[in-house]
């Protein structure tokens, strides 16, 4: 029983929540964040296990023999054991790498840039996630303002279906006009029930980005998004700033780095060895130290480097043109998004002045049905040009909104215009 109350309460639990409440949320439960947060932890993984390719190493190595024999040098006091039965030595070697054609050092500076790389993506998944968290929060507000337009609806319905029946029972309409009433309450109850289901999907959404679980009220935003700046200025921001811009720049340098990188298995590598060997045998030496300069010069590799060089060039201009297209998507991507902007903000007003327009003609039609000097298909048809004019605001309010998003989403300036710090930089 205990456990069945227990999940009761867990879900019948409702979450509120504010705009700035979700987008904060996001920036922490979010999974597709989290998992680019992580891929910034290998990428520096990745450049500490590449730093330690130059760094010395010290190895100890022995061994432990039984031979079938012994074998010894000399006689008497001059003996000398050479083959011992029961054999063992060990050495410990310094090993240090002085010059390898700079590769090393190249590799290094691309594991940073990798890391950079990292961050940039996290930074992008970010703004997708604000873009698609805020999406669903401003549909679930816009699904609530559905459900009060339905409910305004019916009520529509509701006082045509009061005054129809009215009108029947004084015997100044016929029951048709009864029937077409309750006609259109039926189909006003059917536009909720879609609003409702509207309202459900949109919630499920949110759910899933925000990792919450239960009912969840969400409160209108109270904060109108900051002013667009002008077109240039957006433009200029998404081509020097968007994470997926900057993400092809340091693409970019990896693969000129990569360039140098090849050409450096041209030139001889150089590293230092010391060490002490001590062993059981005393001959030649029972134990010894010794260092080493040690190098490898390449004088013919059958055009192995030469490949490698023109594959890395080849490379270097794929992310030319990669990083060409990328500030191409991004112009055009704010173009497009104030396009759909404009769009957006002049249906909002026709949606608006239709409205109104609609208002006037359902009083005004209200009134001559009540003076009976109208029919009852007049008054549905102003009825439902009210009613779609209701939705029209709602949704093209929806659509303007969404619209300005994209536009901020667009530029890479969304966390400025929401008001999320970029704490991934």
């Amino acid at each position: 029983m205990i456990l069945v109350s227990a999940l009761a309460l867990s879900a019948s639990a409702q979450t509120r929540l504010t705009f700035n409440d979700a987008l904060r949320r996001a920036m922490e439960v979010n999974n597709s964040v989290e998992q680019a947060h992580a891929e910034i932890g290998v990428a520096t993984a990745t450049k500490d296990q590449l730093l330690s390719a130059v760094m010395p190493r010290i190895t100890l190595s022995g061994s432990l023999t039984r031979n079938n024999m012994e074998q010894t040098f000399g006689e008497g006091n001059d003996a000398v054991t050479i083959l011992p039965r029961n054999d063992w030595n060990y050495s410990v070697i310094l090993s240090q790498p002085v010059f390898a054609g700079r590769r090393e050092l190249r590799a290094y500076s691309q594991a940073k840039l990798g890391i950079q790389n990292a961050k940039q993506a996290s930074l992008g998944v970010e703004d997708a996630a604000l873009l698609n968290v805020a999406s669903n929060f401003l549909g679930v507000v816009n699904a609530d303002r559905r459900i009060d337009v339905e409910k305004r609806n019916i009520e529509l319905a509701e006082k045509r279906l009061v005054q129809a029946k009215a009108f029947y029972e004084a015997g100044e309409v016929t029951n048709v006009d009864v029937l077409r009433a309750q006609t259109a309450m039926k189909a006003a109850q059917r536009l909720m029930a879609a609003a409702e289901q509207q309202r459900e999907q949109a919630t499920t959404r949110l759910r899933e980005a925000l990792d919450l679980d239960g009912a969840v009220e969400v409160v209108p935003p109270d904060r109108a998004l900051p002013s667009l700046p002008d077109e240039s200025t957006l433009v200029q921001r998404a081509t020097s700033s968007r994470p997926d811009v900057d993400l092809a720049e340091n693409t970019l340098r990896i693969a000129k780095l990569e360039v140098s990188k090849q050409f450096g298995y041209w030139l001889p590598t150089v590293f230092f060895e010391g060490g002490f060997t001590e062993q059981k045998v005393p001959f030649p030496a029972g134990s010894h130290a010794f260092g080493a300069l040690r190098f490898n010069v390449p004088l013919f590799q059958s055009g192995e480097v030469v490949a490698r060089v023109r594959g890395a060039k080849e490379r270097q201009k794929e992310a030319e043109a990669a990083l060409d297209a990328a500030r191409l998507a991004a112009r055009e991507d704010v173009r497009r998004a104030l396009a759909d902007l404009n769009t957006a903000n002049k249906s909002i007003a026709l949606a608006k002045e239709q409205l109104d327009a609609a208002q006037a003609e359902y009083d005004q039609s209200f009134e001559l049905y009540r003076a009976q000097e109208a029919t009852s298909l007049d008054l549905a048809a102003s009825e439902t040009s009210l009613a779609d004019a209701r939705r029209a605001v709602a949704e093209e309010t929806l659509n303007r909104d969404l619209a300005e998003l994209r536009v901020w989403y667009a530029a890479g300036s969304i966390k400025e215009a929401v008001g999320i710090s970029q704490e991934s930089k």
